[in-house]
């Protein structure tokens, strides 16, 4: 399956001012009430299956932190899926929510070139039963789920076997010295995370992988703004 990465480019404009720590949770908001306003995206979005798409932060933040209110931003959003591609950009720049509201949207593809590194804007989120892992598990452990969640993610997009015995990336450094807090919903719950960066392998697997994975984004929690990576070319 020839796989393609889908990245929108949305304007926003603020009805409100938004600390930092609230800032995905009201862009998870705004972007799960739009998907409500479809009966086969809201389908899509209770599914319990990955939901195949990444965004960042609102961009430029204030020299102060936090984004304030009647201020112009932008984030991005990514996908595999063309037809959620579609569907955000003729529903996102109409849309709008308490706090956000769509103003004008963008399209690219993003160009299939040797990837020599990719890192995370924002945390990579892992949900161990108990907890952070850090502190109770070895690195290998975090990696080996990490690489696994990749794969799972591949499979259900393509419903092809993925040959698993291959060099994913070279190396991985660790960017926080302290866990990341992610803060995801209206009820307060944060999760944490780490910021990441893999040096990628130059090998046809691990290159069509990482290509996937800048749509998909890094671990759990994808939909409420965890895992969302940038990458640089060789």
């Amino acid at each position: 399956m020839e796989i393609a990465i889908y990245e929108i480019s949305l304007k926003i404009y603020t009805l409100v001012d938004i600390p930092t720590e609230q800032l995905l949770g009201k862009e998870a908001a705004f972007i799960d009430s739009a998907l409500g306003l479809d009966d086969q995206w809201i389908k899509y979005h209770e599914d319990n299956k990955y939901k195949l798409y990444s965004y960042d932060m609102l961009y430029p933040i204030e020299k102060d932190g936090g984004y304030l209110k009647d201020h112009i931003y932008t984030f991005r959003i990514r996908t595999v899926n063309v037809d959620l591609a579609k569907y955000f950009s003729q529903v996102l720049p109409n849309h709008y929510t308490r706090e956000l509201k769509g103003l004008v949207a963008e399209n690219r593809i993003l160009p299939k070139k040797t990837i020599s590194e990719i890192y995370t804007l924002t945390s990579v989120v892992m949900k161990f039963e108990d907890g952070y892992w850090r502190g109770k598990y070895p690195i290998e452990v975090f990696e080996q789920r990490l690489f696994s969640n990749a794969v799972k993610k591949y499979k259900q997009y393509t419903g092809e076997e993925v040959n698993e015995d291959f060099q994913w990336y070279t190396q991985i450094t660790f960017l926080n010295k302290k866990p990341v807090p992610l803060s995801y919903d209206s009820k307060k719950i944060k999760l944490l995370g780490d910021k990441i960066n893999l040096k990628i392998a130059d090998n046809k697997q691990a290159q069509e992988l990482t290509y996937f994975m800048l749509g998909a984004g890094l671990g759990e929690l994808n939909s409420r703004g965890a895992g969302t990576c940038n990458y640089r070319y060789l």
